[in-house]
């Protein structure tokens, strides 16, 4: 579809997009909703060590597990549809985890909110797709949408120790009850439903296949992050690989298949969704260190390092908007590229950060953010852009889940590259305080004295020598990344072609696909 023939949108579709915000916001905030909500909970409700992790990871898990099921199954009954019984699924769902009475409850609640949070995320980005078919217009509204789940992920932790000061800890699941009833009430009125003419059969052999393919390698990544390479842990991620594998070669030898191959024609589809993994995985790899910073090196407590961390939000919220406008008056692949550079320096700039260096660490972390939230913007408009509008679902789905190994693998990577540094410079030291900062805080908290307080500072230093270290290997992908992303999105079309016309000539990344 071209700029000029695409029909403009008019208030009711940008009141329609407002009203899409408001589960995303949600979905995004749920993820950090419980940071300070689990002192509350573990005096209510006595979770075991390992309850409190599957309270925490469950909705995580479910989340990224069910994506591209959601996804495929939005383009064949309707996103609309999918997003209004997502809506209250997650709504029911937010009752039940706030008035939980043990642990259990509450992980299958928090279970029930990951799989409604699967169905709301590709549903408005479609939705956003197929209600602003004028490129410009579409590539402001995906910059917004991309700051507002940017965004929602700092504020979740900061409304919920707001929450607590004033109410008991379900208050903050029941926060989503009222945005999900206004939702549920606007959405039939503003929203148009669509949805995929001719979609085919449901594949219902790929659902597990995908899900089992996602959720071991996102597991396996994550607790690399936490206990180091552990043989568990590689062997979920191989597990996952495999499962991967099978799911890849059912989708190319099916008609009916859950990811359409058509998806893959459209030249920059592909290379959005490796674009969007690699800033995904430098986002939550810097936001690793830059929380255990704030906490257990600079001694914040919980709800003023969540307030400081809103402070590079600020300028996501300009970053967005201005990137979208610079497409519009250049090359598309210069701004990408350029995204990443800037976000190259913003890892620069905490690569500098010495053990009482908020101010620094703050603009890296903003400058940082800034170049991420530019190339997440652009990326998922272009991938969009060159998906067929009846797959967008599918599409929206694949660049999310992209988005949930990238960040894993960046916690994963880096998270171990830090580590590695900091038991390195600690040594001689004991287990305790060798295996995490936070062992070694609660080791100098109990010696005390002089003596606790140079244990303190020790583990300090080795854990911003470790981020340092961390923060220039971040540095460098991310300058690779730039000059790939002039690569491959260069000449005409390359950045979100529509796939119903040729692919065309161009880099072969451009039109990279797992089934060619």
């Amino acid at each position: 579809m071209t700029h000029s023939a695409a029909r403009p949108a008019g208030r009711r579709e940008w009141i329609a997009f407002t009203v899409l915000l408001l589960p995303l916001l949600l979905v995004s905030m749920d993820v950090s909703v419980l940071y300070f909500a689990i002192p509350a909970i573990t005096r209510e409700l006595d979770p075991s060590a390992t309850q409190q992790l599957w309270i925490f990871d469950s909705y995580a898990f479910a989340l990224a597990g069910l994506l591209i099921t959601m996804g495929s199954l939005g383009d064949r009954i309707g996103r609309r549809k999918l997003l209004l019984t997502g809506a209250t699924a997650f709504g029911l769902a937010s009752v039940c985890a706030a008035y939980a009475t043990s642990a259990e409850m509450l992980i299958a609640a928090r279970v029930l909110l990951g799989i409604g949070g699967a169905t709301l995320m590709p549903s408005t980005l479609a939705l956003v797709r197929n209600l602003f078919e004028d490129d410009g217009q579409r590539g402001r509204a995906i910059a917004i949408w991309s700051g507002a789940m940017t965004g929602g992920i700092a504020l979740g932790s900061v409304m919920s120790g707001v929450m607590l000061n004033h109410f008991w800890w379900g208050s903050v699941f029941l926060i989503n009850v009222p945005a999900m009833l206004l939702l549920l009430a606007l959405v039939p009125v503003l929203v148009p439903e669509f949805k995929d003419p001719a979609p085919g059969r449901f594949d219902l052999l790929s659902v597990p296949l995908s899900t089992a393919a996602v959720l071991p390698v996102v597991y396996g990544l994550k607790e690399i992050a936490a206990e180091g390479p552990e043989p568990l842990y590689t062997a979920s991620v191989a597990v996952g690989l495999a499962f991967g594998y099978a799911f890849v070669r059912r989708q190319r030898t099916r008609g009916d298949a859950m990811v359409s191959r058509a998806l893959f024609r459209g030249r920059g589809f592909g290379a959005g969704i490796v674009l969007n993994t690699i800033a995904a995985f430098a986002m939550m790899g810097s936001a690793y260190f830059t929380t255990q910073y704030l906490q257990s090196v600079l001694g914040m407590g919980t709800l003023e390092a969540a307030l400081w961390s809103l402070a590079p939000s600020l300028l996501i919220g300009a970053a967005a908007p201005l990137s979208a406008a610079l497409a519009q008056r250049t090359d598309r692949a210069h701004v990408i590229a350029g995204g990443f550079a800037l976000a190259a320096a913003g890892f620069a700039l905490i690569a500098l950060v010495g053990s009482d260096c908020l101010w620094l660490l703050l603009t890296g972390a903003g400058v940082l953010a800034c170049g991420i939230v530019t190339v997440m913007s652009l990326v998922s408009d272009m991938a969009l852009g060159a998906a067929p509008a009846e797959k967008a679902g599918s599409a929206a789905s694949l660049l999310e889940t992209g988005q949930e190994f990238g960040g894993a693998l960046g916690m994963a990577v880096l998270g171990s590259l830090g580590t590695a540094v900091y038991r390195s410079d600690l040594s001689g030291a004991e287990p305790a305080v060798r295996e995490t900062l936070g062992g070694a805080v609660a080791t100098a908290g109990q010696l005390g004295g002089p003596a606790g307080e140079q244990l303190l500072a020790l583990a300090r230093e080795a854990f911003v020598h470790g981020m340092q270290y961390a923060a220039w290997g971040g540095t460098a992908l991310l300058l690779a990344a730039a000059l790939l992303a002039a690569t491959l999105l260069r000449g005409p079309g390359a950045a979100g072609r529509p796939a119903e016309e040729p692919a065309g000539q161009g880099p072969a990344l451009a039109a990279w696909s797992p089934y060619t």
